[in-house]
């Protein structure tokens, strides 16, 4: 077994224009004072990492790490979910994701995504000359319109969603394996990949790929009504990363799962900070323990009601005392008797 590495925080929610959150430098040093000895980084900011720079140059990403690690800090991670996104894109969504890309392709849809798929693709030699092992991304959507049959949906049209997601993503997937990083998809309402049965799916057409994994984030399935333990138990060798995010489902009279269009504070489904939420981390970092999970415990802040900061500064403590320090003896080693391979004969009579 192994002992869970943390905590990081997911610098994506906290990015803004003002010091400490407008550069790598000065938010390494603010995770610091929170207690943070990890940051997962999104590619999209140059302030935070120059993606391109970074897949060219070694040089470049060992000065990177050289300038985080002055204040006790690591990255443990790349992301590209926003990029991720743009993989794949229903057109009822082209105006609202036009935003995740640079002017220059907005508009138009085969050059965004070929933009995008660029971007993603970096991030795999990029990850590489950091000497990281995971990169976490999203799937994007062509079926997502069509979650809910009805109207019923003809036949074949999930099957040809789901073969040319495999094929989008597939020589993604290979560049990735050759470069030894694993691409792990957060199962995420919204993409296409949004539970175990259509993680499947998504496999059986990039051929069970070895570098397909999973970002595992317990708050998407409390908002599914998803066995989030069960899904550990499913998935512990695909499972590859790690989100540390609460929520809550609290289901009334007029509103459920679908949340009737209301804000995020209204809605039944929605995500707390670390504490503040129904999810039983207790038993999730156990079962983690348990399956010899050898990744980071990440924080994810997304919370209606709590200041960012606060469930930051929060978040560092509650994942330090989650994680488990695991044995290195069994508890009842002191009453061992010894090997003796003539006794184990004699005890079951052969």
């Amino acid at each position: 077994m192994q002992t869970l590495k943390g905590p990081a925080i997911f610098l994506a929610q906290f990015m803004a224009d003002a010091d400490p959150f407008n550069n790598i430098d000065a938010m390494a040093a603010w995770a610091a004072r929170l207690g943070f000895v990890g940051v997962q980084v999104p590619i999209g900011n140059p302030a935070f990492i120059d993606v391109a720079l970074a897949a060219e140059s070694k040089t470049y990403c060992d000065e990177l790490l050289g300038r985080v690690a002055t204040h006790g800090v690591t990255i443990t991670e790349l992301s590209t979910h926003l990029e991720g996104q743009l993989v794949a894109v229903h057109p009822a969504y082209d105006t609202m994701f036009d935003g995740f890309a640079p002017q220059a392709v907005r508009g138009n849809p085969s050059a965004r995504q070929a933009w995008a798929t660029q971007q993603v693709r970096l991030a795999a030699k990029a990850s590489a000359n950091l000497g990281l092992s995971e990169s976490v991304t999203f799937s994007g959507a062509l079926l997502w319109p069509y979650l809910y049959p009805w109207p019923q949906r003809p036949a074949g049209l999930v099957e040809e969603g789901f073969a040319e997601l495999g094929r989008r993503w597939r020589p993604l997937l290979d560049e990735y394996a050759e470069y030894g990083i694993d691409l792990c998809y957060e199962i995420h309402p919204g993409e296409d990949l949004h539970d175990g049965v259509t993680f499947e799916r998504f496999l059986d057409e990039v051929d069970q790929h070895a570098a397909a994994n999973i970002l595992y984030d317990p708050s998407h399935f409390v908002l599914q009504n998803l066995d989030y333990l069960a899904f550990i138990d499913c998935y512990k060798e695909r499972i590859k990363m790690f989100h540390v995010k609460d929520a809550e489902l609290n289901p009334t009279g007029r509103s459920g799962v679908y949340g009737g269009y209301q804000s995020w504070l209204d809605r039944p489904g929605r995500f707390r900070s670390l504490g503040d939420g129904s999810i039983d981390f207790k038993a999730i970092f156990a079962k983690l323990a348990a399956y010899d999970f050898a990744g980071w415990a990440v924080l994810e802040w997304e919370c209606c009601l709590k200041h960012q900061e606060d469930g930051a500064r929060e978040g560092a403590q509650f994942i330090r005392d989650h994680i488990i320090r695991v044995t290195d003896k069994q508890f009842d080693d002191f009453a061992a008797s010894g090997v003796d391979a003539a006794m184990n004969k004699e005890l079951l009579g052969i």
